[in-house]
């Protein structure tokens, strides 16, 4: 269920950790286009932790500890095999030995690493169609077994258990799976993971004593903190933080599937979590004391649901949080009109609106509209900009003195040509240019309140849905309920 979350950044980060809240939609704020930071790595994480090492221990040193049967395991069961074979050498070639699940354990084979499958431990095989492979105790023994406590150690050597180091899980692509087009709803079940996440949530929970790593983007810092043979908690922390997140984020795109397949219409649910993703830090918030960040919502409604949050941007500055609120204003109001048309916001505001079959005659009446206002503001368009409308934008003069270039702080609209984007580029170092999708529309509106949020449907209202009743005397011209329409 797309929703429309009106609040700040700063609310939003209260939501990332899977807490029942609202998914942001029109969240004032978007990618650029060059970056991809949506899976943090924890690299600068062990670069510190490297570092405070240097200086002097924060933690006492101690040696990699070892499984029961004295080897150092790993156990490795993944969907997403990107960079398996750099990991799957790298951990030999610290001594590790590799236990891994059918696919994983080919893959792994195939590339010359040696591998024990789940099956040689367990001494069960994969049945049910694979839904019961490593929920076994000779796996969750060796996940979940306390090394400070002698008894859970006997335990497992009575049963010929051994530890695991060092846990690495993804999980079945779901939200892929369930996004990429018409899955039915068996198909949908059978992509739901089990093992996984069991496996996960065990080694997160020991995370003192087994390091969890849900993400490739970690193989080359869990490597390099493996090479230190030091023990570093916050590491450790770090990791089984990622691995609960990662979790949180899979169980809510579930939830959020089986909720459309059952709620028979309703809007509001009676609960629901939102897997919220840091994509950038912002300078400030609405004010300079105020820290700020944007975070990206990942619920399957807003895949492909358009706005600024998914904007692309092309040149200029980064955005800041005012940026975004202004600019997701403009975006907003422009693409309720279905005829060429143009919008000037200033501090969220509509300071100009023109629409004309001509696109330019709609630029130049939005500008005059409120020229001062508009200096220094958002300009949106419905349309492609071209070379035409991207000269008249770099060069136009300000109705106030005829002679000013007008200076604006972001141009949004539906795309560009090569050339009017060269031209854009042109204009300024610092102008923004952001390239947007349309909004979608039936989404969820909601405002936070103190302690709680307000909750309605979009204002997705058009003149083409409402039927004027004339309540004077004298029927309105043609041109008069236009212009009401307009308004």
């Amino acid at each position: 269920m797309p929703l429309h979350l009106l609040s700040s950044p700063a609310a939003a980060a209260k939501l990332v950790a899977g807490l029942r809240a609202v998914p942001l939609r029109r969240c004032h704020s978007f990618a650029p286009a060059p970056h991809h930071p949506d899976r943090a790595s924890l690299a600068t994480s062990l670069s510190a932790a490297a570092a405070a090492r240097s200086a002097g221990p924060v933690v006492a040193a101690a040696q990699t500890k070892q499984s029961v049967s004295g080897k150092k395991q790993v156990l490795i069961s993944l969907s997403d095999k990107t960079d398996l074979t750099y990991l799957g050498n790298g951990l030999q070639g610290l001594g590790y030995s590799i236990v891994s699940t059918g696919g994983t354990a080919s893959s792994l084979e195939a590339a010359g690493v040696n591998v024990t499958k789940v099956e040689e431990i367990t001494h069960f095989p994969e049945m049910l169609d694979g839904r019961v492979k490593t929920l076994h105790p000779s796996i969750h023994g060796g996940i979940l077994a306390r090394r400070d406590q002698e008894h859970h150690l006997k335990a497992l050597k009575d049963h010929g258990i051994g530890t695991f180091d060092v846990v690495v899980v993804n999980l079945y692509p779901f939200y892929d799976k369930v996004t990429s087009g018409t899955i039915s709803f068996e198909d949908g079940i059978e992509n739901i993971d089990i093992g996984g996440p069991t496996m996960i949530r065990a080694a997160a929970k020991n995370h003192k004593d087994v390091l969890i790593v849900v993400d490739h983007n970690d193989y080359p810092a869990l490597l390099e903190y493996l090479k230190g043979n030091q023990e570093d908690q916050q590491f450790h922390r770090m990791l089984a933080w990622k691995a609960f997140q990662h979790v949180a984020s899979y169980d809510a795109a579930v939830s959020e599937w089986l909720w459309k397949q059952s709620n028979k219409g309703e809007m509001f649910p009676p609960s629901f979590t939102v897997p919220l993703e840091l994509k950038s830090t912002l300078r400030y918030g609405e004010n300079p004391h105020q820290n700020a960040a944007f975070y990206a919502d990942k619920s399957l409604s807003l895949v492909g649901a358009g706005g600024i949050a998914t904007a692309i941007q092309h040149h200029g500055k980064e955005m800041s949080y005012n940026n975004y609120l202004d600019a997701d204003a403009a975006w907003n109001c422009v693409s309720e009109f279905d005829s060429p048309t143009c919008v000037v916001v200033k501090h969220t505001n509509p300071c100009g609106v023109a629409s004309r079959q001509d696109i330019l005659e709609a630029y130049r009446l939005a500008v005059k509209g409120d020229p001062v206002s508009a200096f220094g503001g958002i300009v949106a368009f419905n349309t492609i900009i071209d070379e035409d409308l991207a000269k008249e934008i770099r060069e136009f003069r300000s109705p106030t003195d005829g002679q000013t270039r007008m200076f604006y702080e972001i141009v949004v609209a539906p795309g560009y040509t090569e050339k009017g984007l060269e031209i854009l580029q042109g204009k300024s170092k610092t102008l923004r240019i952001l390239e947007a999708k349309r909004s979608g529309k039936g989404m969820l509106s909601l405002r936070q309140v103190n302690g709680g949020w307000l909750a309605q449907e979009s204002d997705d209202l058009t003149p083409e849905d409402i039927t004027f009743t004339t309540g004077s005397e004298r029927a309105p011209q043609e041109n008069e309920v236009a212009d009401a329409k307009f308004a």
